[in-house]
Parts: C-alpha cells; sequence; structure tokens
C-alpha cells in the first residue's frame, strides 16, 4: 500500500499541527498572527503597496462587532477576532472557490475552529446568535473593503453584502500595513482580550 499523505504542516514555532486531527496542544497565537499576516483577503487583488491581510481583516471585524454589540462578554469579542483563524493554515479561499471545493473544506475548517476556540478558553462551536452576529460584523468589513480597496461600486457591494447602517462604517478606514506590524498588533490585541477574560 503507498504510505498515507502527510497532512501535518510544521509551524514557526515548533509546533507540528495535524490539519486532519488538530490538538489544542498544537495551537500558539503567534503562529496564528504570523500566518494571518501573511495570507492576502481577495486573492490578492487589492489596490496598495500592501496586500490587505486576514489579520488586518480580524482586528477590523472585531471592532466592528463592539460596535454592534458593546456590552457583549469580552469572550466574543476574542471569537470575533479569532473568527478566521483557520486561514493561517488552509488560507483564505474566496467564497466562489469554497464553493467549487465543496464541504470538505468546511468540515476542515470547523475542526481547526474548534481546536483553536478550545486552546483559549472559548466553547468549540459559538451559540448561534453570537455566530451571526460576528457574520455580520464579517460582511460589513468585507463591504469597506470591497469599496474601499478591491474594486467594487457601492452598489456591487450591497447587493453582494448587504448594505450597512451608516453609522456602523462612518469614520472607518482600510488601512494597509506591513505584514510584521499588523502580526504584532494581532498578537496584541489577542493577548489584551485574553487578560480581560481573567476573572
Amino acid at each position: 500500500m503507498p504510505p498515507k499523505p502527510r497532512a501535518w504542516q510544521r509551524m514557526l514555532s515548533g509546533r507540528r499541527l495535524d490539519l486532519l486531527d488538530p490538538t489544542p496542544m498544537d495551537i500558539e497565537v503567534e503562529d496564528i498572527a504570523h500566518g494571518l499576516a501573511f495570507v492576502a483577503r481577495w486573492n490578492g487583488q487589492t489596490i496598495g503597496d500592501y496586500a490587505y491581510s486576514v489579520a488586518e481583516h480580524s482586528l477590523l471585524v472585531e471592532q466592528i462587532y463592539a460596535q454592534i454589540q458593546p456590552k457583549a462578554p469580552v469572550k466574543w469579542r476574542l471569537a470575533a477576532l479569532l473568527h478566521d483563524a483557520p486561514e493561517y493554515v488552509i488560507g483564505d479561499m474566496i467564497s466562489p472557490v469554497k464553493s467549487a471545493v465543496g464541504p470538505d473544506y468546511g468540515v476542515l475548517d470547523d475542526r481547526l475552529t474548534a481546536a483553536i476556540h478550545i486552546r483559549f478558553g472559548l466553547p468549540a462551536a459559538l451559540p448561534v446568535a453570537v455566530k451571526k452576529q460576528i457574520k455580520k460584523a464579517d460582511k460589513i468589513s468585507a463591504w469597506l473593503e470591497a469599496t474601499q480597496i478591491a474594486g467594487f461600486t457601492v452598489k456591487e457591494a450591497d447587493k453582494l453584502f448587504g448594505k450597512p447602517a451608516p453609522d456602523l462604517v462612518k469614520g472607518l478606514r482600510i488601512h494597509l500595513r506591513p505584514p510584521l506590524a499588523v502580526r504584532r498588533d494581532f498578537t496584541a490585541r489577542h493577548e489584551q482580550l485574553l487578560k480581560e477574560m481573567d476573572p
């Protein structure tokens, strides 16, 4: 019989993450922050001198979620920050590609999400209401990105992502920064939220 294909990845922290059976012990925030800071959203099809990274997007989603749910427990803000964390190993697949790949992508994403959540004191699966509000923040972020850096008209973005309430997007600007600066800020925000979660 031929040997099974390798399904693990060596992380810069030294951890060996099994993609088919990830465990919380193999998850490190430094690996997540580093990976997400180098993963481009929109398949890199954005204006500017730097790619718009998933790490930068995650920071924005957490900020928008806090505006939508100002009284939400800190743990749900952490969940918002980590909403795309599995992409540090599986990359950011745009929706049309996810549709083409099929349900296997979702299964892989769910396994990684559960391990990441458990590692940082969150439930493996988020409550439906919380997940819905994070998704709302995610769509607002996508609308901002689409109209500010990805070449979409407002009309196109409204149709694809929904028209956001003006007060939720007022003053929000997309920032394009070097990956190492974004990595630093993602790690710092994660650390701050964890500290605020401690009793």
